[in-house]
This record gives C-alpha cells, sequence and structure tokens, in this order.
C-alpha cells in the first residue's frame, strides 16, 4: 500500500514537473524560443507607396493596377531594429548580434477566406532585399507588388473599371536573414493592400 503510494505521488510530481516546465517555455514567449540565435528582430513600421505616388508611404497601400495607361510596381518599406532574448544580462548587443535579413516572402490573403492565387489573390512574392539591422532603427525598401503581379489575374481583370471593383487583402510580409554567428532569424508583419484600377491623379 505504502510502494502504491509513493509511485502515484511520484508520477504526479513528475507531472507536475512537466506542466510547470511547459509553461515557463510558454512565458518565455515565441521571441525567445525562435531560432538559436542570442538576438531577434523586431519590426517598428511597416509601410507601402502606390506606384502612383511613389514617395507617399501609408499603412494601408492603395495599389492601383493601371497609372496613366503604364503599370507600376509598389513599393513596401520596413522599419527593423533587434532586441536580445535574454533581457536579463542587460548588455548591448555585440557585433555577433546583428542581424543581415536578405530576402522576404509577401503572401496575400483575403477576410472571407477566397485565398486561391492567381483566382482570388495575386501569387505570393519571392524577393531579395538585404541590410544590416542594429540595435538602432532600420531601415529597407522593398518590391510589395511587382509590375508582374498587375500583368496577371486576378489583378488584370481589374483594369478600366474606375475603381468600381476592388480586391481587399492583407500582404503577410515575412523577412529572413541570420545574425553574425550564422543563426537563421525571421520576422512577419502585415499591411492592407487594396487593389482597383484607382483614378488617375492627372484625371482628377
Amino acid at each position: 500500500m505504502t510502494r502504491s503510494f509513493s509511485l502515484i505521488v511520484g508520477r504526479r510530481a513528475a507531472q507536475a514537473i512537466v506542466a510547470a516546465a511547459a509553461l515557463a517555455a510558454a512565458a518565455c514567449g515565441d521571441k525567445v524560443l525562435q531560432g538559436k540565435g542570442s538576438s531577434y528582430l523586431v519590426i517598428d513600421q511597416l509601410t507601402a507607396a502606390s506606384g502612383a505616388k511613389a514617395e507617399t508611404f501609408s499603412s494601408v497601400l492603395q495599389s492601383d493596377v493601371l497609372t496613366e495607361g503604364g503599370v507600376v510596381e509598389d513599393l513596401g518599406k520596413v522599419t527593423l531594429h533587434i532586441a536580445m532574448k535574454d533581457v536579463t544580462l542587460g548588455t548591448e548587443p555585440t557585433a555577433n548580434n546583428l542581424i543581415t535579413v536578405n530576402r522576404y516572402r509577401v503572401d496575400f490573403v483575403r477576410s472571407d477566406g477566397r485565398n486561391t492565387q492567381g483566382v482570388d489573390v495575386p501569387y505570393s512574392i519571392d524577393g531579395a532585399a538585404t541590410g544590416t539591422v542594429t540595435a538602432s532603427q532600420t531601415s529597407l525598401v522593398f518590391s510589395i507588388v511587382p509590375v508582374q503581379r498587375k500583368l496577371e489575374a486576378p489583378l488584370r481583370a481589374l483594369r478600366n473599371q474606375g475603381g468600381a471593383v476592388a480586391i481587399m487583402t492583407i500582404a503577410n510580409v515575412t523577412f529572413y536573414g541570420f545574425d553574425q554567428a550564422g543563426n537563421a532569424v525571421a520576422v512577419t508583419g502585415s499591411i492592407s493592400v487594396n487593389f482597383a484600377d484607382w483614378a488617375d491623379e492627372s484625371a482628377q
């Protein structure tokens, strides 16, 4: 009887330890669990500019599928900095902690769940954008809607609709890189992208 009681107590103690470990891991947050490096990427801001207004970056992109009879790509701009996973150390990042971003991916989704690429939303985009991110804010400019996507379905069908027909999407943009010790790092941000044949400024 005593032995059985001891086994039950022992098992329960082991289960409690496992549960506590799981809670501790969750409390550390996803950032701590991502990758093997000691630093991670933080997105401070993700904006975009329509090719029709290339100098005006906004938190919502009105992507024009046809601009004054031509097709121009839209640019995105991301501002990042790095942070340390172990905040108890209280140390500034070293050269090894700096993260070099070298590529990105854009995936378009719709809130209504209709997400077939080439039918409901544009095909995903893989591109290159290189920059080394420090503890200070670092900005990168990249192509968020290349010309090719505006020449394909479903965006091509929006031409000459006068803005009466639009496709509203969310662009999930993931940036990939590595710290100076070679550890892989990634971070994702999102921005609203609304596609239509918006009125040209010259016609307003």
